[in-house]
């Protein structure tokens, strides 16, 4: 590999060496041979050569020129490298090395220091092959360029003005003025004079900023004392600072431009004084704090003076302050807080703050600068949401997401305790009659007082939730038995059935219960909840105020209704449904005057389902509203082609009238099938009246207003049927089915229904006897004054091809149909 051609003179000594190497390089071969090299023709560049041997730190000196021996202070024959001059050392061991290492010469440049003059030698290491193996390096050592003085080389190229002053003494031996002179360059510049003005000169002349008489006082007692001072002098557009330093009768003077430096503590002065931001500079050492400014000052509440005299740690929490002394020892010269520091202010709050930072000086200290931010309030938010995403807004009780949570773990460490997990399902008895009657404001504060009760009456390890509306849940861990669970339920019930007192109002209601024990009735959360649901349905099914067990006979049950709720959504679709229609007799007349529709579901696979089977179910999950629209439609389509003087009546659902569509889908199915509102009778239960009374009253207004005829059903069944007849004009009252079936047995059943029908006689409202099956109930109810009756008595109810030739047979149908 060719060596690499240094950029000299062509003849200089270094070049010659340079050819004499590369002429000497065999093709193949890393280095020259020695001989040819440094024996021979080297003639006065001889002198100049040191032989050196071995590498790295075992460098060895065989021989030297004695330009060399000059350069060394010494002969240095077969002498290590170690015992030569530091400078020198240095010199030949970094040319050497390098050109070992690359197996090319190597020029390098030293610089040595000599009674203070600098010194400046080429160094041209050369590496060659030794015979005797091994290799030798020829070093050639050569000064070039002029040497100087390194004082005055430092004097001169300082940015710092150096200034020598001799002390000017009066009569009296004191001194009395300063003369300069010696100055550099810089001094003259930041004088602003130039240096022929300056040298010579009398500090007494006047004419730049040393003349100042605080200055000349100053330099006057620290050249009496014979000691140091440090001096700053402010012009307006240039800040000086002068350093003195007193030997005998000279003064040294150094003199500094600190404007820079006094513009950035201006402004970090602005930065930190004016900052709405809590900030300190505290001492790396020490930890005490060198300043605060006014936000700190008001927001931690210490007054100034007292905040100087603390430290760090004064306002740490004493559990945190040996590892926050510890994170304060760690800090780097910029930082960012990687955590929340607790903080305690002078009223003895604690706050939660985030901290950035930077080293700074400060009042000639090593400190720094620290901003708060104080995140309190965000994290008592955060807190605050934390808490919301797992608690109930209104009674602060677990929500569903906590419960499932809790109920997982419970599950999870199930097999490692002596005990089985519980699932309470609770669900308050006549709270929605609470809420319609006395709004929602009062419904709220029963739940509220609900879970007060719940959360005294459940403790431990144990858990009380809601759920949603007026569901609640309780999670009992490690019971012992069932029985133990039982008790619980009936402790539960006892309490939450105990009258309130809301705003000088008793309300009292009642409480329900499913139990559902793992592992028996389900391993995993949801299961067990569910299966607790079940057992909570069975409860209210049972007429509430009672707790039950799950049984698998109820999951079966479940899935049972789970089918039909998707049958339901397919069979209006796939015209499933059917209406047949039973007369309602006029005993006036003893003739048909009307049929009442009633709906029928012809399953495929399961033939005919009973109505009580599926209209809950329907109304459970909303399908009733269409199927109820469906119904009206039909019914009136029927009646249409009717005798013109035969009415149609329909059940509608309580579901009905919250859809708020009602009043539509009678107008629509009257206009559809132009029969006319005289002949359309709605049949409506009391527990239409159980909610949004006022709404459900004004449209029952606007069906009548439409000519429609607006029927009671199920009459004296309910709780306030007096009541209900005061607040609404009903055309007809329906006695109901049970008690005409026990006229014959019951004396109350005849007392009942003789005073149904005088109050329809007073009232002039027609009354309707459901359920009459034998000529005595005929007979008694037509003694009574009962207007219409209805039953098997007559016919059940019929499809609606057969309606014309139950019309026959009671000689009712005329050729004509309105």
């Amino acid at each position: 590999m060719p060596a690499k051609t240094f950029n000299t003179d062509l003849f200089s000594d270094i070049a010659v060496l340079q050819r004499k190497w590369d002429a000497a390089l065999r093709p193949g071969s890393t280095l020259p041979p020695y001989e040819e090299v440094m024996l021979g023709s080297l003639g006065r560049l001889a002198d100049n050569i040191a032989l050196l041997r071995g590498a790295d730190k075992s460098l060895e000196v065989l021989r030297t020129g004695r330009y060399v021996q000059e350069w060394l202070g010494e002969a240095a024959w077969d002498a290590p490298l170690a015992v030569l001059p530091p400078d020198c050392a240095t010199a030949l061991e970094q040319a050497v090395t390098s050109a070992l290492h690359n197996n090319r010469p190597h020029l390098d440049v030293a610089h040595c220091v000599r009674d203070g003059l600098v010194q400046t030698y080429d160094v041209l290491a050369l590496p060659t092959s030794s015979r005797w193996g091994g290799k030798l390096i020829g070093a050639y050592v050569n000064e070039r360029n002029p040497r100087y003085n390194l004082l005055d080389a430092i004097f001169a190229s300082t940015s710092e003005g150096i200034l020598s002053l001799a002390t000017i003494r009066n009569v009296s031996g004191d001194p009395c003025d300063f003369q300069i002179v010696h100055l550099n360059d810089s001094a003259s510049r930041l004088l602003q004079c130039r240096p022929g003005e300056l040298r010579w000169q009398r500090l007494s002349a006047g004419g730049h900023s040393l003349c100042v008489p605080d200055v000349v006082r100053r330099l006057i007692r620290a050249a009496i004392n014979g000691c140091g001072d440090s001096i700053e002098i402010g012009s307006g557009e240039r800040d000086l600072k002068l350093g003195v330093t007193v030997f005998a009768d000279m003064v040294s003077v150094t003199v500094s431009d600190v404007t820079a430096l006094k513009k950035r503590e201006e402004s970090f002065r602005l930065l930190f004084d004016n900052n709405p931001v809590p900030m300190w500079v505290f001492d790396a050492e020490t930890t005490s704090f060198l300043g605060v400014n006014d936000a700190a000052v008001k927001h931690y509440g210490y007054d100034r003076a007292k905040f100087l005299r603390m430290k760090l740690e004064d306002i740490w929490p004493p559990d945190e302050r040996d590892a926050n002394m510890q994170a304060v020892r760690q800090l780097t010269d910029v930082y960012q807080s990687d955590r929340n520091w607790r903080h305690l202010k002078a009223d003895g709050s604690e706050i939660q703050v985030l901290t950035f930072g930077r080293r700074v000086p400060f009042a000639g200290r090593d400190g720094f600068l620290v901003a708060c931010v104080d995140i309190t309030e965000r994290k008592r938010a955060e807190a605050r949401v934390a808490h919301m995403a797992h608690h109930d807004g209104l009674t602060n009780l677990a929500n569903r997401v906590a419960f499932q949570d809790r109920l997982g773990q419970a599950l999870e460490q199930a097999p490692a305790s002596a005990g089985v997990t519980a699932v309470l399902c609770i669900d308050l008895d006549m709270f929605k009659n609470v809420n319609d009657s006395f709004g929602h404001y009062t419904g709220d504060r029963l739940l509220t007082l609900v879970a007060e009760r719940l959360r005294q009456a459940v403790v431990g390890g144990n858990l009380a939730a809601r759920l949603g509306g007026d569901e609640f849940a309780v999670l009992l861990t490690r019971v012992g038995s069932p029985n133990e669970a039982s008790d619980c339920a009936v402790r539960l019930i006892e309490t939450l059935s105990k009258p309130y007192n809301i705003d000088g109002i008793e309300v009292v209601i009642g409480a329900s219960i499913g139990v559902a024990l793992s592992p028996g009735d389900g391993a995993a959360g949801d299961e067990l909840l569910r299966n607790a649901d079940m057992a909570l349905y069975r409860a209210k099914s049972d007429g509430g105020g009672i707790h039950r067990f799950f049984e698998r006979e109820m999951d079966r049950l479940a899935q049972k209704r789970r089918d039909m709720e998707l049958d339901l959504r397919r069979a209006l679709a796939n015209g499933e449904f059917e209406l047949h229609y039973q007369p309602l007799i006029d005993l006036a007349q003893d003739r048909i005057t009307g049929f009442e529709s009633l709906l029928r579901w012809q399953h495929p696979a399961k033939g005919m389902v009973s109505p009580a089977e599926f209209i809950p179910v329907a109304e459970d999950i909303g399908l009733i509203v269409g199927i109820g629209e469906w119904v009206l439609r039909e019914a009136c389509a029927a009646a249409v082609k009717w005798p013109s003087d035969i009415k149609v009546a329909v059940n509608l659902s309580p579901v009905q009238f919250r859809s708020r569509n009602l009043v539509s889908a009678v107008i629509a199915a009257l206009a559809h099938s132009g029969l006319s509102p005289l002949r359309l009778e709605l049949e409506i239960t009391e527990s239409v009246f159980l909610a949004e009374t006022t709404a459900n009253l004004a449209t029952l207004h606007q069906l009548r207003e439409l000519g429609v005829r607006i029927s009671m059903d199920d009459f004296g069944t309910g709780y306030s049927s007096l009541s209900y007849l005061r607040s609404f004009p009903f055309d007809k009252i329906k006695i109901d089915r049970s008690f005409v079936r026990d006229l014959a047995e019951r004396p109350d059943c005849e007392a009942i229904v003789r005073a149904i029908s005088g109050l329809g006689r007073s009232l002039n409202i027609t009354t309707t006897a459901e359920g009459v099956e034998t000529a005595e109930q005929l007979e008694w109810l037509r003694a009574e004054g009962c207007n219409e009756v209805q039953g098997f008595l007559f016919s059940s109810a019929r499809p609606a091809e057969e309606i014309e030739n139950l019309l026959l047979k009671f000689g009712v149908w005329t050729s004509k149909a309105a």
